[in-house]
């Protein structure tokens, strides 16, 4: 995919964000690695733009070694753990965080979410952990959330919403949405009480089923 085609895409999945109220404004963030100019890094959306009005000149280039041009405006204030995602994690090609409704409130717990829904699965693991607070656009804030995305493709952020990456766009923002509802229906299930987690014998079929489902 060339570099205008990307900045496009970005562009196009961000105004998602607000139609599929994953996100309002100008909250959340996404990115997709790429190369520009023989350098490694990514696209990501820009600080402070309505998502309305974002147009594909407005996307900006990060390398991966946290350098971006001041002149052609300023990454999201968020851009130094997609950095980090992308220098960690080698399979991720696409990063979407947002403020999600329900992925937010449940983050305000400072939880991870059980496996009272064998979906939990979708995120790589028996549940879908949730990173310690730090002050947004931190370093210490990168660092939690590396340590909860460990052997997982989506995490919570504490009193902050849900991160998810993957092998595109495309299905790194489904990811998004499949977080968004698991934590809508967590919440109806613990207004009728606690609910019944599934084992970790169980969880391990349903990792392998998926996994197996993935690869067909």
């Amino acid at each position: 995919m060339n570099l205008i085609n990307q900045r496009k895409k970005i562009v196009r999945y961000t105004k998602k964000l607000n139609s599929t109220n994953l996100s309002s404004l100008r909250s959340g963030n996404i990115s997709i690695r790429a190369k520009n100019k023989g350098i490694n890094g990514f696209f990501i959306t820009p600080s402070g733009i309505n998502y309305s009005s974002l147009k594909p000149k407005d996307i900006i280039f990060v390398s991966l070694k946290g350098q971006f041009n001041k002149k052609k405006g300023k990454p999201s204030s968020e851009w130094r753990f997609h950095q980090d995602i992308y220098v960690n994690k080698k399979d991720a090609k696409a990063i979407v965080h947002t403020h999600s409704t329900c992925a937010t409130a449940v983050s305000s717990h400072q939880k991870p979410i059980p496996a009272f829904h064998y979906m939990v699965g979708i995120a790589g693991g028996n549940d879908i952990k949730c990173a310690k607070y730090a002050t947004f656009g931190t370093r210490n804030l990168s660092k939690n959330i590396l340590s909860a995305l460990k052997d997982r493709s989506a995490c919570l952020i504490s009193n902050h919403g849900q991160i998810v990456f993957g092998k595109n766009l495309e299905t790194t923002f489904e990811l998004a949405q499949e977080v968004e509802n698991i934590c809508h229906q967590y919440i109806n299930a613990l207004r009728i009480g606690i609910p019944k987690i599934l084992s970790k014998r169980e969880m391990k079929i349903v990792l392998g089923k998926m996994k197996n489902y993935k690869k067909g």
